[in-house]
This record gives C-alpha cells, structure tokens and sequence, in this order.
C-alpha cells in the first residue's frame, strides 16, 4: 500500500482507510504539497506506542528493566526449564 497520501485523497477515502490498514498496518503518512502534516495508523500500533511510552516514562519500571539487562549481561539468569519445573509447569 502506498504509505504518502495527500490530504485530499485522505478527505475522500476516510471511511475506507480502516480496511486499508487491516491488510498493511503501517502507519500512512498523510501530505498536505508533498509535505507530511498527519500520521494515520491502526489502533493497535497506536497502543503500542502509547503503552511503550508510558513504560520509558516511568522511572521505577526503567530503573528495573536496566537493572534486568544488566544482570542478564552478568549471566544472573534462572534458566526457563528452571522456572517452569520451580512452578509446577
């Protein structure tokens, strides 16, 4: 799918752009003379990127994951056999 619209396409295919999406869920860039002025995207995406910055905003939650990283590097890992055996998995 063509991923630059002109706002004036947009205008007259608004209804369709949901299905659209549906068989290529990249975001559509929306142009106004040949310049980006609008991003269109699916839901889903949209929540994505919204929850992704909600986590690199709180500090505690980066503040654990760096710590979790770090470990990981260090080998400070239980290997997953480890865990499911230790919960009953």
């Amino acid at each position: 799918m063509e991923n630059h619209i002109p706002i004036t396409i947009v205008r007259k295919e608004l209804t369709s752009l949901p299905e659209r999406l549906s068989k290529d869920p990249e975001a559509i860039t929306v142009t106004r003379h040949g310049k980006p002025v609008l991003a269109i995207l699916p839901w889903n995406l949209y929540d994505a990127i919204v929850e992704t910055l909600e986590i690199l905003g709180d500090e505690d939650t980066m503040k654990a994951l760096r710590k979790g990283i770090e470990e990981m590097d260090e080998g400070k890992v239980i290997p997953w056999e480890i865990v499911k055996r230790d919960l009953g998995l």
